[in-house]
């Protein structure tokens, strides 16, 4: 949620700034931001809307100065108005401040103030802080202890950058639990919420760890544990992103292009090395009892890994939602998987500590290099995916897939379930599927785009499917609803004798996830799934593959996929299905990057 951009140049920068907050969007975007120090004064503008509207209003890009910050903004405390916008101004106009993730005691604080005749603009926790900056100033007149003084009275989880009319040199940053990273550049310094923020103009990072915080200069920076004040070491990264791959590249919206990534995402995965893979199959094989753990999109891969394990392995992991990891009663010896494409999601985070406090191994396939998962897990796979702007996660949520299904079928080779001719088998099936997923893309396309096109209308939809194909329908569930606004509901196809058929109409639409004729039980229940809808007039859409006339028999319209392995089919059905929320999105007219109350990755509990 959010995203802090922060530039320190020896030139003026605010065109760069600009383009940074922009690039980082996908964040948040109900509004934004930018302050600018020029000649002793800061400079402060902010409004409600996305980057280019407060632009239009703001001339954000025309600001001048050689150090600034910038934010764009995920409502959290306090409603969308240009008053609760960062970045968030003192009184005496000396302190301003972007803050990402919550002061916790921020109420308490606010009353102290407030007695003490501070007047507030804002309902945002962040203004707390600034007004604290300017107490803590009064009272040492000296800059850095004057931010410790104001950190020490917070509690929380967060990201601060600020700057100051009394150090036009330098910005102050500090992380708590909310992502924040350094750029570092010729005769410029950068800080960010994420890599986008300066992916543009430096490939070299710093990753802070919880506790630290920052001076950052344009040709220095001080790196310090908060605690003690002592110095730290860091090491700088490279990043082998390609600055072209977050940009739009000709399509029309990041969601589109992002699909149209997939082959080449796959490819990446299976770059992997198989070192990593084994290893992580090795660490199911020694723990006692193991788990898959993932939120949103990811539980749904967590599911969809279960079947993996199941079918290939001989095993069992449960999956569960982050947010209630909690319940469950891990011991040593045990293991936790986590997926998160962020590497910062709270929830995910949050169980991830509770494993270790009670003596699990930890492992995660995360997207984001030096985000705070990948970092605090015992083992972690680097999926390589490259930066995913939209907000709804497509190509992210394949590669993890794809991950996993690789680990459960070195975890079957492992325990012997599979012969060596059936893994050699598998791993051509594994290699042939990009150029699969390319052919399906450039084929099915303008299929798809006619079936959304025909059922946009739709409000209420069953997306069906069994076996492996049920979370797959799960997933795809919640791509609809994350951007079409429509109301999609996932679910095993045997349920629907089980109360759900009342709600059967031909108003009602319900998209079946097909499984090949060859997957005989799993085919067969499916296919007595959809009979059920289509005699209670029920109107039927199936994704399916080239000669099921059985199943192509009880359809009003169906998307036809070449065959292929029952390995890759359920990956190249969710594939699709992306395809569908988009285009039916797109006949909607909705923000299709940046659907309404939404934001990329949630930082806070």
């Amino acid at each position: 949620m959010c995203g802090i951009s922060g530039i320190v140049h020896s030139e003026n920068i605010g065109r760069n700034l600009f383009n940074s907050i922009r690039n980082l969007e996908y964040r948040g975007y109900d509004s934004c931001g930018m302050a600018m120090l020029r000649q002793g004064e800061l400079d402060l503008r902010k409004n409600v809307g996305g980057i280019d509207e407060v632009n239009s209003l703001e001339k954000l890009d025309q600001m001048q100065g050689s150090i600034g910050i910038a934010h764009t903004r995920w409502a959290t405390h306090g409603g969308v108005t240009q008053e609760n916008a960062h970045p968030h101004l003192s009184p005496n106009r000396q302190f301003v401040i972007v803050h990402n993730g919550i002061i916790s005691n921020y109420q308490e604080l606010r009353e102290r103030l407030l007695k003490n005749g501070v007047v507030f603009e804002s309902l945002t926790d962040t203004e707390v802080f600034v007004n604290l900056l300017e107490e803590s100033y009064s009272n040492c007149n000296d800059l850095e202890k004057a931010f410790l003084a104001a950190l020490g009275q917070i509690e929380g989880s967060f990201s601060i950058v600020m700057l100051s009319s009394h150090d036009p040199d330098h910005l102050y940053c500090v992380k708590k639990e909310s992502p924040l990273l350094l750029g570092l550049g010729e005769g410029c310094n950068y800080v960010g919420s994420d890599l986008n923020a300066f992916l543009e103009y430096t490939r070299k990072a710093v990753v802070l760890d919880d506790g630290e915080y920052v001076v950052l200069g344009k040709n220095d920076y001080q790196i310090r544990k908060l605690q003690t004040r002592e110095l730290v070491e860091k090491k700088v990264l490279h990043i082998d992103w390609d600055v072209e791959t977050s940009k739009r590249g000709g399509y029309s919206h990041y969601m589109l292009k992002e699909i149209f990534d997939e082959p080449q995402t796959v490819r990446q995965a299976l770059k992997i090395p198989l070192g990593q893979i084994s290893g992580l199959a090795t660490m199911f094989t020694e723990s006692s009892r193991a788990y898959l753990m993932g939120v949103g999109t990811t539980y749904y891969v967590a599911n969809i890994s279960q079947y993996f394990f199941s079918t290939l392995a001989d095993r069992y992991y449960p999956a569960l939602s982050s947010d209630e990891f909690s319940v469950v009663n891990v011991e040593s010896g045990d293991m936790v998987l986590a997926l998160s494409q962020s590497g910062e999601t709270y929830d995910t985070k949050s169980s991830l500590e509770y494993a270790k406090v009670h003596g699990a191994q930890t492992a995660a396939v995360v997207n984001v290099m030096g985000s705070a998962i990948s970092m605090m897990v015992d083992q972690v796979i680097m999926q390589g995916s490259g930066p995913e702007i939209c907000v709804v996660s497509t190509k992210a949520a394949l590669a993890q897939t794809f991950i996993m299904l690789r680990v459960a079928l070195e975890l079957g080779r492992m325990r012997q379930q599979i012969t060596l001719d059936v893994y050699q088998e598998h791993q051509r099936d594994l290699e042939l599927f990009p150029q699969m997923v390319e052919q399906i893309l450039n084929e099915q396309s303008g299929f798809v785009r006619n079936i959304a096109r025909a059922t946009s209308h739709v409000e209420h939809w069953l997306f069906l499917g069994c076996g492996v194909y049920y979370p797959v329908a799960m997933e795809s569930a919640l791509k609809m609803k994350e951007i079409t606004y429509q109301h999609a509901e996932g679910m095993p196809a045997g349920f629907l004798k089980h109360g759900t058929l009342s709600m059967v109409e031909p108003a009602l639409h319900s998209l079946f996830f097909v499984p090949l004729p060859e997957q005989k039980d799993l085919h067969d229940r499916t296919l007595i799934a959809m009979e059920q809808v289509k005699a209670r007039g029920g109107t039927v859409i199936g994704i399916m593959f080239q000669g099921d006339e059985r199943a192509l028999a009880v359809t009003d319209q169906a998307v036809l996929l070449p065959q292929m392995s029952a390995l890759c089919a359920p990956m190249a059905q969710m594939i699709m299905a992306q395809m569908f929320a988009y285009y039916a999105a797109l006949d909607l007219g909705r923000n299709i990057d940046k659907p309404r109350n939404l934001a990329k990755s949630v930082t806070v509990g």
